[in-house]
């Protein structure tokens, strides 16, 4: 099974979209990554494994699909990796700026 069938199975079978698969998928890998690389979320390294990550998936993508327009494949790329990395650079940016937010300390509510 090449890695373009395993996205489809991995679409059909959940009753996602791709692009949202996308996104789970990006914030799932950062999270992932942080864990082996014993590393926080604010650390750089996780986000760029998810970025490597997802310029390997869509260099696949485009050896695999042969779309009628290349525009319209090549927007269809630079909408997956937007889609992929949204959530993890903000988490990152959450993480490194605004450290509080992922703080267990009591809060005066």
């Amino acid at each position: 099974m090449t890695w373009y069938e395993v996205k489809l199975f991995a679409a059909h079978a959940s009753g996602a979209s791709m692009d949202a698969l996308h996104v789970v998928a990006g914030v799932a890998l950062q999270l992932l990554a942080a864990a082996l690389f014993r590393t926080p979320v604010a650390s750089w390294r996780p986000w760029l494994a998810v970025l490597g990550l997802e310029l390997l998936n869509e260099a696949a993508d485009l050896l695999v699909e042969c779309w009628p327009q290349p525009a319209m494949q090549f927007g269809e790329a630079a909408n997956d990796l937007v889609l992929t990395m949204a959530l993890p650079t903000a988490l990152l940016l959450a993480a490194r700026y605004r450290p509080a937010l992922f703080s267990a300390a009591r809060r005066s509510e």
